[in-house]
């Protein structure tokens, strides 16, 4: 431990003084370690459940036993009109340190990380907040194919800039992604911010005591990458991922090995962040529509069309889309 408390002096150092004035609202400092998350795993987003609920994507957590994935998932806002900024682990003073998410008016800084479906390292492409309801971009949300599920969708392409997709899962340091907070996101840093729900806290909780969601035992591919309910890890609506290139194969299972050793290395830090009081009111977005929904790229920039209007079928008994199926669906790149 001796070793480790000088380099946590180092991060907070540079959390004080090395970061933009704007910064110190949106960081919510969980714990450091010696070791970088291994590349973001490969999968298809479940289901959405209902309407209303906005996508959080999965991201690497770190326990006593090491890195553990925690699954992506279709949560409700703690109040109309918020939108979830995702954590991310960032490089500081020789160490990696959790940046955690929050629910806020504005999409903020997440380090440039590429989650996937409509997080592409900058903004959020998947879908926007009008007149008290969410309307949902199909090419990214997940919304229902050949069911009757959300009645507020609209269509536009999401493309990536880069040929090859970077599922580096943090931002700076050697190998990390190089990106810097833009004006926007410098300002979405000011305005109020809410925690995570206690729903999101128990979804976490829930995957830090599954012992198949440890990288060390599933290697980067957790057989749980995402789901449709918080904690629910079994049954309809849960997807595991695919498996990743080789190269990023590799560069798992040596971040896998190496966390092993650093275990015991691992410092806790607690810090402010701004809350606003949630609000409990949940939307309610209409009748629903019979929207397929495409596997396209995504992007990190996306302007909001108006959404279309469309005739409505007869509401029908949810299904789960073919698309994630291991035989017949291919996963989203993010």
């Amino acid at each position: 431990m001796r070793f480790v408390k000088p380099a946590v002096w180092i991060v907070l150092a540079f959390l004080i003084l090395g970061l933009p004035a704007s910064s110190p609202a949106q960081v919510a400092v969980g714990i450091s370690v010696h070791v970088g998350p291994p590349v973001l795993p490969v999968y298809v987003q479940p289901v959405i459940p209902a309407p209303g609920y906005i996508w959080t994507p999965g991201y690497w957590a770190y326990g006593p036993n090491g890195y553990y994935w925690v699954p992506g998932v279709w949560v409700e806002p703690p109040t109309v009109g918020l939108l979830w900024t995702p954590g991310y682990w960032g490089w500081a003073g020789g160490l990696y340190v959790w940046h955690g998410g929050y629910w806020g008016p504005h999409v903020g800084f997440y380090g440039g990380i590429n989650y996937g479906f409509g997080y592409g390292g900058v903004g959020f492409a998947g879908g926007y907040w009008r007149g008290g309801a969410f309307y949902y971009n199909r090419a990214v949300a997940n919304v229902g194919a050949g069911t009757t599920i959300v009645h507020n969708t609209y269509n536009t392409t999401v493309v990536n800039n880069n040929t090859t997709v970077n599922r580096t899962a943090f931002n700076g340091g050697p190998g990390g992604i190089q990106s810097r907070p833009t004006s926007a996101e410098l300002a979405a840093a000011k305005e109020n911010h809410v925690q995570p729900t206690s729903i999101q806290a128990q979804h976490q909780q829930a995957a830090s005591s599954n012992h198949a969601l440890l990288a060390s035992v599933n290697h980067g591919q957790p057989a749980v990458a995402a789901t449709s309910k918080p904690g629910v890890f079994k049954g309809a609506g849960v997807v595991s991922s695919r498996p990743a290139s080789p190269t990023q194969a590799s560069t798992n299972a040596a971040v896998n090995r190496n966390a092993a050793s650093v275990n015991s290395q691992t410092t806790a830090h607690t810090t402010t962040q701004a809350q606003a009081t949630p609000k409990t009111t949940q939307p309610t977005n209409g009748a629903p529509s019979n929207a397929a929904h495409p596997a396209v790229a995504q992007s990190q920039n996306q302007q909001h069309p108006q959404p279309q209007a469309k005739p409505q079928p007869q509401p029908q008994q949810h299904q789960a889309p073919q698309h994630q199926s291991g035989e017949q669906g291919k996963p989203h790149k993010p």
